[in-house]
C-alpha cells in the first residue's frame, strides 16, 4: 500500500515539472516484470542403496580407513597376531587375518548388515563402551564399496566357513573350508563402484605407505599383539612386530634405535573431579633428537585419535627447544573414565570430544615443558673409540659436564677392516648391533632381553618341561649336546637372503656363512614338537583324507619301477595294514602330537608346530608313511623321538616340489606344442620337434603358483625360521662338522688379500 502512495505521489511531481510525456516514460520503468512463479522441489525418499553408498563413501574414505576398521575389529576380538597384505595401495586387494576369536556360524547372515554389532544394545551403553567398534557400519559400509570375503573359525569348530558379500548381504550360502584360528577378511576392487575417488586414489600418492604407519602406530602400543604388514607378493614385511613387554623395545623395532634411544618417559595425572580425571604416560624425544616431520601417535582409552590442539601445545613447548626445522617424537596413552569421553562425533572415529579437555592439554604441555627443562640442562654425544682389549670396539657416551679420563687418550675412527655393512632396512642389522655398550647398561640390556625371550617362550610354550620322563631325557639330551659356537653365531646374525634353493646368506660380526635351511628347519622343527609335547594347536585340514590313499601315494612316488606286476597287491596290503596301525594308536597320536586320525581312519588334523607357518601339504602323503614305517612303537622314547623326527622332516622348509621359475627352471613351465602331421603320416626328425617346443607357450597360471609358493618359503625363512631360531634353537654339535653352517668369507682376510694386491 506504502509503495503505490509512493509511486502515485512520484508521479504528480514529476507532471508538474515535466510534463505528461516524461510520465509515461516513468510509468513504464515503474512497471514490475512478470515472473513466473517456480514451483518447490518436490522432496522423495532416497532408494536404500544410494543411502548406503553415500554412508560407506564417509566411513571408507581411503583403502587405509578399512584397515583401520578391520584391525581394531582383530584387537576387539582379543587377537594375539594380526597380519596385512595389500595389493596397489589396497585398491585391488586388503586381506586382514588375526587369531581372535571367530564368527560364530548363526551370525554370518547379518554380519555385513548396517548397525549390526555385538558391541552394544543400548544407546547408554556408550557411556561406557570399552571396545573401539560400536556402530555396526564399517563391515556394511566396504560390501558396498569393495567385495568382501570373510573366512573365519570359532573354538572347537572342526572347519571354519567362507562367505562373500555384496551390498550388504551373503552372495551365497556359508561355505565350509580350512581355516586357521580366527578371522580373515578379504575386500578386493576398493571402490570398483565409485569412479571419480578411485580416479583420485590412483592418481593420488600411493596409499601403503599410510597403511605401513597405522600398523607401526598399533604395533607401539598394543605390545602384547604381533602385528604384520606386506605388499602382495613380496617376500619381507614393511612392518613386523612381535609381543613384548617392553613398550619401548617395541618402539625400538619398528621406529629404529635412533629414535629409542632419544626418548624419555612421561607422566601426568589428575583425580579431581571438580576439575579433571585422567592419567596419561608415554615418551617424547628428547632435545638430541632431530627430523623434519613431527611424529605423535595419540591413544585416549586404546583408541588411535587425533587431537590438533593438543599437538598444537606440544609443538609450541618444543618450538622453544629444538633447533628450527626439528620436530619431536610423541607417543601418549590418555586414560580417562569412559563417560568422560564421546567417541560418536566423528565418521572415522578418528577424533573423540573429551569433558574438561582444555585443562587436561594445559597440565600435559606443563609436564612435557616441566620435563625438556630438566633434560635440556646437558647434552650428550655418542661416538666410537678404540678399546684396548682385542674385543669388538665400544661406544663411550661422553657428557660436556664430565672432565676427560687420566689416561688423555683420543678417539678414533673404527679399524676399516672391522667395519662391517648391514641392512640398512632390519633395526637388527644396523652397526649397532656390533658395538658393545658400558658395561651397566649391557647387563641391563641383557635383562631386559632375557625377560623379553621368557615371556615370549611363556607365551609359545605353555610348558617347558613334559611330564614325561622320556620326553625329559630327549630335551636334556638336546641341550646337552648343543653346540654354544654356533648358538652365538645363530642368535646374533643377520639374515641376507637366499643364495639357492637350500643356502642362505648370513652375517655374523666380520664373518659371512652359508646356512643349510633344510638342515635346520628340520631340527628346529624336531626341538620344538619335544618341547611342546602335549600342548598343540591345532591345524584344520578342509576336507579329512584317507590314510590308504595318502599311503598308496606315496608308495607309488618311492616305486622306481611303476610297470612291475604284483606291485599294486603289496602296497595295499601295506597301506591297510599303516592305517590299522594308526588307528589303534590314534589315540596317543592326537593327546600328544595333535595329529587326529578319526575311527574311519582319515586324517583331519595337523599340529602348529611354529606360529604363522603352515607345513607343504603336498608332503602329507610321504609324513603319513613314514610314521607308519619308521616308528618304533614298542620303546616309549624311541617311539617319542622317531614321531618328533617324522614331524620334523615334514614341517622342515623343503624347497616347493615345482621348479624355481627363475633360472632354468622356466623351461619346465612351457607348454609342448604338438608338431602338424601331414596325411601321410611323416616322420618328424628330433630338430623339428625340439623347435616347437621351444615355441611352446608359458604356463602362466601354474608359473604364477609356483612364484608364490617360493616367495612364501622365503618370508617364512625370513620372518620365521630366523627369529624362532634366535629364540629356542640349540644347534647340535654335529652341525659344526656336517656342513650345516660353512664359513666362505672373513672381512678380515679379505683385507690381507687385497693388501698383497
Amino acid at each position: 500500500m506504502e509503495s503505490e502512495t509512493t509511486e502515485q505521489h512520484l508521479l504528480m511531481e514529476i507532471d508538474e515539472e515535466n510534463g505528461e510525456e516524461e510520465v509515461e516514460e516513468v510509468e513504464a520503468i515503474l512497471t514490475p516484470l512478470v515472473v513466473p512463479v517456480k514451483e518447490p522441489p518436490k522432496i522423495q525418499r532416497l532408494d536404500e542403496s544410494v543411502v548406503n553408498r553415500i554412508a560407506a563413501g564417509e566411513v571408507i574414505q581411503r583403502p587405509v580407513s578399512a584397515v583401520k576398521e578391520l584391525i581394531e575389529n582383530s584387537l576387539d576380538a582379543g587377537s594375539t597376531s594380526i597380519n596385512v597384505v595389500v595389493k596397489d595401495g589396497g585398491l585391488k586387494l586388503i586381506q586382514v587375518s588375526d587369531d581372535g576369536h571367530g564368527i560364530r556360524f548363526e551370525d554370518l547372515p547379518i554380519l555385513c548388515e548396517r548397525h549390526t554389532t555385538s558391541k552394544l544394545s543400548k544407546f547408554e551403553d556408550l557411556q561406557s563402551i570399552q571396545s573401539m567398534g560400536f556402530r555396526g557400519e564399517a563391515l556394511a559400509s566396504m560390501t558396498y564399496v569393495g567385495h568382501v570375503t570373510v573366512t573365519t573359525i570359532t573354538k572347537g569348530q572342526l572347519h571354519g566357513y567362507r562367505v562373500s558379500y555384496r551390498d550388504g548381504v551373503m552372495e551365497h550360502e556359508p561355505k565350509a573350508c580350512a581355516a586357521v584360528k580366527g578371522t580373515q577378511i578379504m575386500i578386493e576392487n576398493l571402490f570398483y563402484n565409485m569412479t571419480a575417488r578411485r580416479k583420485t586414489l590412483q592418481n593420488s600418492a600411493d596409499d601403503y605407505p599410510k597403511i605401513v604407519d597405522l600398523l607401526s602406530r598399533f604395533a607401539i602400543h598394543h605390545i602384547n599383539v604381533s602385528f604384520s604388514c606386506r605388499k602382495h607378493g613380496a617376500a619381507r614385511a614393511d612392518v613386523h612386530s612381535v609381543a613384548t613387554a617392553s613398550r619401548l623395545d617395541a618402539i625400538r623395532s619398528v621406529y629404529g634405535v635412533s629414535v629409542a634411544r632419544n626418548l624419555m618417559t612421561i607422566e601426568a595425572s589428575d583425580d579431581d573431579p571438580s576439575s579433571s580425571v585422567f592419567k596419561m604416560d608415554g615418551f617424547i624425544s628428547n632435545s638430541n633428537y632431530i627430523a623434519k616431520k613431527i611424529t605423535m601417535v595419540l591413544f585416549i582409552n586404546g583408541r588411535l585419535v587425533d587431537c590438533s590442539s593438543l599437538k598444537r601445545a606440544i609443538e609450541i613447548v618444543y618450538a622453544a627447544t629444538l633447533p628450527k626445522a626439528s620436530k619431536p617424537f610423541i607417543y601418549m596413552s590418555v586414560m580417562l573414565p569412559p563417560a568422560h569421553v564421546d567417541v560418536n562425533v566423528h565418521p572415522t572415529k578418528r577424533e573423540v570430544s573429551l569433558l574438561n579437555q582444555e585443562i587436561i592439554i594445559e597440565k600435559i604441555q606443563s609436564a612435557v615443558e616441566s620435563k625438556l627443562r630438566n633434560s635440556n640442562e646437558s647434552r650428550t654425544f655418542q661416538e666410537q673409540v678404540v678399546d684396548l682389549s682385542p674385543s669388538s670396539p665400544t661406544v663411550s657416551i661422553k657428557d660436556p659436564q664430565t672432565k676427560p679420563s687420566a689416561s688423555g687418550m683420543k678417539s678414533q675412527k673404527v679399524p676399516v677392516h672391522k667395519m662391517v655393512r648391514t641392512d640398512s632396512l632390519d633395526p637388527a642389522g644396523r652397526m649397532h648391533a656390533y658395538l658393545q655398550v658400558n658395561p651397566s647398561s649391557h647387563q641391563e640390556n641383557n635383562a631386559t632381553l632375557t625377560s623379553v625371550r621368557s615371556s615370549i617362550r611363556q607365551r609359545r610354550n605353555p610348558k617347558e618341561t613334559a611330564d614325561l620322563t622320556s620326553i625329559q631325557e630327549l630335551i636334556d639330551e638336546m641341550d646337552n649336546s648343543s653346540h654354544s659356537g654356533l648358538l652365538d653365531i645363530l642368535r646374533h646374525c643377520t639374515y641376507i637372503g637366499m643364495a639357492d634353493d637350500v643356502f642362505a646368506l648370513l652375517q655374523h660380526n666380520t664373518h659371512l656363512y652359508l646356512a643349510n635351511v633344510v638342515s635346520l628347519s628340520k631340527e628346529l622343527m624336531y626341538q620344538q614338537v619335544l618341547r611342546r609335547f602335549a600342548h598343540f594347536n591345532a591345524i584344520q585340514l578342509s576336507e579329512p583324507a584317507p590314510l590308504p590313499e595318502l599311503i598308496l601315494l606315496a608308495l607309488k612316488e618311492e616305486d622306481l619301477d611303476p610297470a612291475c606286476s604284483g606291485k599294486d597287491e603289496l602296497n595295499e596290503k601295506i597301506a591297510e595294514m599303516n592305517t590299522a596301525m594308526l588307528q589303534q594308536k590314534a589315540e596317543m597320536l592326537e593327546e600328544y602330537f595333535g595329529i587326529y586320525v578319526d575311527s574311519q581312519g582319515k586324517l583331519s588334523r595337523l599340529p602348529v608346530i611354529l606360529d604363522q607357518y603352515t607345513p607343504d601339504m603336498d608332503r602329507v602323503p610321504e609324513f603319513v608313511l613314514c610314521l607308519g614305517n619308521d616308528v618304533d612303537w614298542d620303546n616309549e622314547k624311541s617311539c617319542f623321538q622317531t614321531i618328533a623326527a617324522a614331524l620334523g622332516n615334514f614341517y622342515a622348509m623343503h624347497p616347493p616340489l615345482l621348479p624355481n621359475p627363475s633360472g632354468d627352471g622356466l623351461q619346465f613351465y612351457k607348454k609342448r606344442r604338438e608338431p602338424f602331421r601331414s596325411t601321410q603320416a611323416e616322420e618328424i626328425s628330433p630338430k623339428s620337434t625340439e623347435d616347437h617346443e621351444m615355441e611352446g607357450d608359458i604356463d602362466h597360471e601354474l608359473i604364477s603358483e609356483a612364484e608364490t609358493a617360493w616367495a612364501q618359503r622365503e618370508w617364512s625363512i625370513q620372518h620365521v625360521l630366523f627369529p624362532s631360531m634366535r629364540l629356542f634353537f640349540k644347534p647340535p654339535t654335529s652341525m659344526a662338522t656336517n656342513g650345516t653352517l660353512v664359513q666362505v668369507a672373513s672381512l678380515e682376510k679379505l683385507y690381507k688379500i687385497f693388501e698383497r694386491c
